[in-house]
């Protein structure tokens, strides 16, 4: 960490949930589609693709729809979620996300945001954080999902760094396998339990916080 010249956020976890608001559309759909669907259903939903989310949502309704037609229920979701995320602001940060950004900027260290998410852009934006970001690698830009280490290494790349002069922070387990296959220091955010194959884990980027 002492030696860190960059650092590469996830989104969804570290810097802000945004979980919460995929639940919302998804739940919007399955009522439109006469779908029984929870929050224990959403669960499988997490870290997963629109296309198969979809699949599963059909899946446990027991309903099949031409590829047209799920394309066009994906895109319903989608304006959703966007319409429920532009509503968000700087006060559904995570604890300490933005003042560990301030704190990492006037140590120098570069910053980069490395998340699958293809409306990361208008959700830091929504959050007032777009400008402490040096460089955005998002899903727009690459084409291999975690635990891929793409968004990671393309990330070290626009920052003009090495892997090994860059931190990744990452709530997820194949978010973690990503970042060490990238040959990058990883800090978990959450349990130790849940991902024993980060370097160091805290629970909240509060805790980095001097």
């Amino acid at each position: 960490m002492e030696a860190m010249k960059g650092a590469i956020f996830d989104l969804d976890g570290v810097l802000v949930d945004t979980a919460k608001y995929h639940y919302l559309a998804w739940k919007k759909l399955a009522d439109q589609l006469g779908i029984d669907f929870t929050e224990a259903d959403n669960e499988q939903l997490k870290g997963v693709s629109r296309v198969r989310s979809l699949e599963i949502l059909l899946g446990l309704g027991g309903i099949e729809k031409d590829e047209l037609e799920q394309s066009r229920l994906r895109e319903l979701k989608n304006n959703w979620y966007l319409a429920f995320i532009k509503d968000m602001t700087e006060k559904e940060l995570l604890a300490g996300a933005k003042e560990y950004l301030l704190q990492l900027r006037e140590e120098g260290v570069k910053i980069s945001l490395g998340s699958a998410s293809k409306n990361a852009v208008s959700i830091l934006k929504s959050l007032n954080i777009y400008e402490l970001f040096d460089e955005i690698i998002d899903g727009t830009k690459v084409v291999n999902a975690k635990p891929d280490p793409e968004v990671f290494l393309k990330a070290a790349e626009g920052l003009g760094l090495k892997s090994n002069e860059c931190v990744v922070f990452e709530d997820a387990q194949a978010g973690v396998q990503a970042g060490k296959s990238a040959g990058m220091y990883v800090v978990g955010i959450g349990t130790k339990e849940n991902l024993p194959e980060a370097d160091e884990v805290v629970a909240g980027l509060y805790q980095l916080v001097k």
